[in-house]
């Protein structure tokens, strides 16, 4: 770790694209090393087997990070029918090896039947935390945990390339879905069984991996102009209704006082008890819920880390 004098108050977002073998804290910490950055925190977690978007916040956007949470994913899976392994993905130990004797029509009907609300079991090898403990630490033992059912929403998913026994395929789903799971799902109906051999997260949200960096690019940079490399804090908001306030009703705003929904300038009729941006001229000043007809607090930024540093 660096010095404590060495951290520094950097405040935005970071588009990390993570490579494989590195966990989603194995490769905060690298990034954060390398902007010397006092705080910071992720989005959500990416297997070590898995790479791509990994979003990294640090100081002031940790504010906002678990907006990101309940977001949509979206992610390329390469999948092997007719073998299953311990954890459903190649970092297992064969247990069993089946004849692949499906065609492709029931390949897509296989694929298709889980698009829309979906129960799945979390899988032992995952982070899933049971009295404090990553279930897959009671995996690694030995003990087997009793898990809960999780519903959650299959949104599409896209055959790529298919040739059997392997195939990819793109997902996008709901928060909490597990991409092996599926892929263990699937064939169970085909009744051969699968694993995941390869995982790419594409897309948070709104945020995609076109616009990520690794960590070598990163490195590459001088440390004077990495922050170049930062996005603002409000880009993790982006499908947000956003709002724009004059000088005096922004300062009331900061003060804690709350301010007319119709003092301020919409693009779109803001809901009730919904989140919207708040705006000072360019200036994002946090997020604010309309109540009764006033603007109140939500999460606001100190105004001298209102924008990337």
């Amino acid at each position: 770790m660096q010095p404590r004098s060495r951290w520094k108050p950097i405040n935005g977002v970071l588009l990390l694209d993570k490579p494989v073998g590195l966990s989603s804290n194995d490769a905060l910490q690298k990034a954060r090393r390398l902007f010397q950055a006092a705080r910071a925190g992720h989005t959500g977690t990416l297997d070590p087997l898995a790479s791509g978007l990994l979003p990294v916040c640090f100081g002031e956007a940790t504010r906002f990070a678990g907006m990101m949470l309940d977001a949509d994913k979206e992610y390329l899976a390469q999948v092997c029918l007719g073998v299953r392994t311990t954890t459903g993905d190649a970092e297992g130990e064969v247990i069993e090896t089946r004849e692949v004797s499906v065609d492709e029509y029931a390949l897509h009907r296989a694929v298709h039947a889980h698009v829309g609300d979906i129960e799945q079991v979390p899988p032992m090898h995952s982070a899933l935390k049971h009295e404090g403990k990553p279930l897959y630490e009671y995996a690694r033992a030995g003990e087997t945990i009793e898990r809960a059912v999780r519903h959650v929403r299959i949104l599409e998913i896209e055959l790529l390339d298919v040739r059997l026994p392997a195939f990819s395929m793109r997902v996008l789903c709901s928060k909490g879905t597990y991409i092996r799971t599926l892929a263990e799902d699937i064939g169970a109906m085909l009744g051969c069984g699968a694993h995941l051999t390869g995982l790419r997260r594409t897309r948070t949200g709104p945020l995609n991996l076109d616009e990520a960096v690794t960590l070598e690019r990163i490195a590459a940079y001088n440390e004077e102009v990495r922050g170049v490399l930062l996005g603002p804090p409000d880009m993790l908001l982006q499908t947000l209704p956003s709002c724009r306030l004059g000088e005096a009703d922004a300062l009331r705003l900061v003060n804690g006082q709350t301010v007319p929904v119709e003092a301020v300038e919409t693009d779109s009729v803001l809901q009730e008890d919904c989140m919207v941006r708040a705006y000072r001229g360019g200036r994002f000043l946090g997020l604010v819920v309309p109540r009764h007809g006033y603007l109140r607090v939500k999460r606001l930024l100190p105004q001298e880390s209102a924008q990337t540093s």
